[in-house]
């Protein structure tokens, strides 16, 4: 379930228009072709019932790195299902916006 579940993130993080490529926490030395998205394993959700786990979500944490401010990659990730915009900034020129996606 966990490899299968996140390759198909990563397809369906790939398939956004414009978007170069996706890494999945890619090593410090990595160097990123813009317009990108890194994503990572950020947290879990688990839902019980009885005191068993019932269903499980991994929260990954989804960085769109894009050299315009306009950029509408974001709104296709913004679009996604459980998803939620955390935070945005700018680092040497390239726009960072960070949301918060349960798959």
């Amino acid at each position: 379930m966990g490899l299968d579940q996140r390759l198909k993130l990563h397809a369906k993080l790939t398939s956004i228009p414009g978007v170069v490529k996706a890494y999945f926490q890619p090593p410090q030395n990595t160097k990123l072709e813009a317009p990108c998205i890194v994503y990572k394993v950020d947290s879990a959700d688990t839902l019980h019932a009885g005191n068993l786990p019932y269903r499980y979500a991994k929260r990954y944490e989804v960085t769109v790195i894009d050299r315009s401010p306009d950029s509408e990659i974001p709104d296709k990730i913004a679009a996604l299902p459980m998803c939620t915009m955390s935070t945005a900034f700018v680092v040497d020129g390239l726009n960072h916006t960070v949301f918060n996606l349960y798959f």
